[in-house]
């Protein structure tokens, strides 16, 4: 497979994370669109949010606990965050590897 997520997810492409558990890693996006720019990837390839859907409930809590982590890590966790997924082309994903955008640092702009 030629997903550059699951490189950096098992190594094979070098990162540092930000945080990490059974099921997800952490890393700054390189093209970070705020101060704080952080991507949350599945360790599994994973196309889509009805994909993760069908795993059990102790993935989507180690997910939300390492969300939570990662912004007391970053210090935006009394300020704010945005966390975002994008799915599919229309949206704007350009992986197509599930991933999550927790952005902040700054005030940030509605959405629409």
């Amino acid at each position: 497979m030629d997903c550059i997520f699951c490189k950096i997810a098992s190594g094979e492409i070098k990162s540092s994370f930000v945080g990490e558990n059974d099921w997800f890693v952490a890393f700054d996006d390189i093209n970070p669109v705020a101060p704080t720019h952080v991507l949350v990837v599945p360790r599994k390839h994973v196309k889509s949010l009805e994909e993760l859907a069908k795993y059990d409930t102790e993935c989507m809590r180690s997910f939300f606990e390492l969300v939570e982590q990662i912004v007391e890590l970053k210090g935006i966790k009394t300020s704010g965050y945005r966390l975002i997924v994008n799915q599919g082309s229309d949206s704007g994903q350009e992986v197509e590897h599930l991933h999550f955008h927790i952005l902040g640092g700054r005030k940030l702009g509605r959405l629409g």
